[in-house]
């Protein structure tokens, strides 16, 4: 396993919301040079990483992206994890910080306020393929 591997960008999301498994998935079948690691915030390294971040473990309303010693939160990250994929998700990313970053992160509190209720809850936390499971952090 290179450097790369054991010390990528890791991607913390919610393992129980249907909307972010797919945001991993998505993420998953666009990164072929495995840049990302992931950690549901029901996870261990979930949590740490985030209360590392000032952010409370049990509040799944944060997107969060560790990376490069930083810890980005919300459409901040979203942009970074957009901007570190190929064409055309990194022009999405340029185009979507052109958006005030107060503008960006209401629509994302707003969706994130409500996507139990807009796109369900899972009944257990996002399980991985048996071959992408070593970029998930337990």
């Amino acid at each position: 396993m290179n450097d790369r591997r054991q010390h990528g960008p890791i991607i913390v999301f919610d393992g129980d919301c249907v909307l972010c498994s797919r945001w991993v998935r998505f993420l998953l079948d666009r990164d072929p040079d495995e840049k990302f690691r992931f950690a549901a915030m029901q996870t261990e390294a979930g949590r740490q990483i985030l209360a590392g971040a000032g952010l409370d473990p049990d509040d799944p309303s944060s997107f969060v992206l560790a990376a490069d010693g930083d810890v980005l939160r919300e459409t901040t990250a979203i942009i970074a994890v957009l901007k570190r994929l190929n064409a055309p998700w990194s022009f999405l990313a340029r185009l979507v910080a052109l958006f005030p970053k107060a503008l960006r992160d209401w629509a994302y509190f707003r969706i994130a306020r409500n996507r139990y209720r807009l796109f369900g809850k899972r009944a257990a936390c996002y399980a991985p393929a048996p071959d992408e499971a070593w970029r998930f952090l337990r």
